[in-house]
């Protein structure tokens, strides 16, 4: 049974929440709040199995319900398979959050290996595709649901060297627009959380790349002259699938400190 006291809870409709990239850093952080918003979540992941059973018990010591599924994104097939399986089992995906995204090289456009390009092309921009390509349908036939994609603030102020991820975004982006305007006829809202810099997560994996210096450049290009966390991410994209946000559609919501502004 959910333990979780959250005001939104039991205002989701009976199913589950799935998080694409949930084993860690940022999608762990929404796989928590979506718990204590009182949904069920199935959190995909890549090959980290031991991160991801790891955050699966994590959520179930607080008395949540969560699972664990591999998944390669690339794949259409593997996709399909594993959402129709998701809702066979819990009879409708009434949330879906994609909060996937490669491990790149910092890079300047200029110096962009080809083959690193489309690898990420493939894995973020087309996994997305294949997402919502098999999650729409779905969500049609059970009354509508919310998609929630983890972009970046990059979109709204270019970040040097951060082009690979960035780009892809872009793409998910422009979908997550077509998805809101086209299929509010059934229910469905799409939102994106566009998060700036974070502790946490992958600029964690990032920070070797980059000169110190330019890191702090970075802070000191914030408003609030700090990086976020995790929680902050989680919170909003958490919000926007809620009953609270039920009339929001279609939105580029930045979580960044002010980078942006």
């Amino acid at each position: 049974m959910n333990t979780a006291t959250n005001k939104f809870d039991g205002n989701y409709p009976e199913g589950v929440a799935v998080v694409i990239g949930g084993s860690g850093g940022i999608g762990k952080g929404i796989c928590l709040a979506l718990a204590e918003h009182g949904a069920r979540v199935a959190l995909s992941y890549r090959s980290n199995a031991s991160a991801a059973q790891q955050t699966v018990t994590e959520l179930q010591q607080l008395g949540h319900s969560a699972e664990a599924f591999a998944l390669e994104l690339s794949s259409l097939e593997q996709v399909s398979a594993a959402l129709g399986d998701l809702q066979a089992r819990h009879q409708r995906i009434h949330t879906l959050v994609f909060a996937a995204g490669a491990n790149i090289t910092m890079t300047y456009v200029g110096d962009i290996d080809p083959v690193e390009w489309h690898q990420t092309i493939d894995g973020e921009l087309n996994g997305f595709f294949h997402v919502i390509k098999t999650a729409m349908p779905l969500m049609r036939q059970t009354g509508g649901g919310s998609i929630v994609a983890i972009t970046t603030a990059g979109l709204d102020r270019h970040p040097p060297l951060d082009i690979l991820s960035t780009a892809p975004k872009a793409g998910i982006e422009a979908l997550v627009r077509g998805i809101a305007r086209e299929e509010g006829r059934y229910n469905i809202r799409a939102n994106c959380v566009a998060p700036g810099v974070i502790d946490g997560g992958l600029f964690e994996r990032l920070k070797p790349q980059v000169k110190p210096e330019f890191i702090e450049a970075m802070k000191r290009n914030t408003a609030l002259k700090r990086f976020g966390t995790i929680n902050e991410v989680a919170a909003v994209a958490a919000f926007l699938t809620t009953p609270a946000a039920a009339y929001v559609t279609g939105q580029h919501l930045c979580v960044d400190g002010g980078y942006s502004v």
